[in-house]
């Protein structure tokens, strides 16, 4: 049942991705986030559809996930990006309004509402988040400056290649996309979470086959019920939540959970396994 609920939203995803995209970012000349941005800017010059260059882009970072994070995550959210291919190939690019506002606004809402449903099922559209998510693994630095940094090009890209107002409009297809994901999910690259348990043990051995994080281990006693408890703290990117939620769920559904945003981390961040 979880795979397949899993692959149904993924399919769900994937078209409301590809008609973000097909019905209102590409008609408009307004570009996403990410890959799926730099897919559509290159498909402006080359003969290639906006769908398979977003596959082609996303193989060799695919294979590094595999490698550096792990099976489930990649194999989701490739599946994700084969998905949305797909769609972006058999649904018509047609152009329902000719106001780039309404283009852009619209455009960004679908967009993430695709991309948010395909994160609360433990996967992502692929791409940049599989970075971001290998760069967290491998640096203690905040990686929302590789997002910024990316999405900076395409802006400045998309201004070079077409006119200024058409980048002013992808400025407000990525703000609208990233308030609509912390609607739907979460925008913070880092959260704690807080897990009152009495069984820490089992708990801690169980997420750590799952998430390559450290745990801190703090007794804790129920300010009602006077029972010995312990507080198991732990700080995972927002990639590896459901996970999270799932072997807790699993392995102590009494657990009491508290999800916290982390603005920031000083010291190691990371389980070398």
């Amino acid at each position: 049942m979880e795979i397949a609920k899993q692959l149904i939203v993924n399919v769900v995803g994937a078209v409301l991705i590809a008609v973000a995209l097909n019905v209102f970012l590409i008609p408009a000349n307004v570009f996403a986030s990410g890959f799926t941005g730099v897919a559509q800017l290159i498909a402006t010059v080359v003969p290639l559809s906006t769908g398979i260059l977003l596959l082609l882009l996303n193989i060799p970072v695919a294979v590094l996930g595999w490698i550096k994070i792990g099976k489930a995550f990649t194999l989701y959210s490739f599946i994700n990006v084969v998905l949305t291919t797909f769609f972006l190939e058999i649904i018509p690019i047609i152009e329902i309004s000719t106001d780039l506002l309404l283009n852009a606004v619209f455009g960004g809402v679908i967009l993430a509402l695709g991309a948010g449903v395909t994160l609360k099922v433990g996967a992502s559209s692929g791409g940049l988040d599989i970075i971001a998510l290998i760069l967290s693994r491998k640096s203690d630095r905040p990686v929302g400056i590789y997002f910024f940094v990316l999405n900076a090009l395409i802006v400045i890209t998309s201004g070079l290649l077409f006119d200024w107002e058409r980048a002013l409009y992808t400025l407000v297809t990525l703000y609208v996309s990233s308030r609509v994901i912390d609607a739907i999910y979460t925008r913070h690259v880092k959260l704690t979470a807080f897990i009152i348990t009495k069984n820490a043990d089992k708990l801690k051995d169980a997420i750590h086959t799952q998430i390559t994080r450290g745990i801190t281990r703090v007794p804790a006693k129920g300010g009602y019920s006077q029972e010995e408890k312990e507080m198991l703290m732990i700080v995972i990117t927002r990639y590896e939540l459901y996970e999270l939620k799932k072997v807790i769920q699993e392995v102590d559904p009494n657990a009491f959970t508290n999800i916290v945003e982390t603005a920031g981390i000083f010291g190691l961040f990371r389980k070398e396994g």
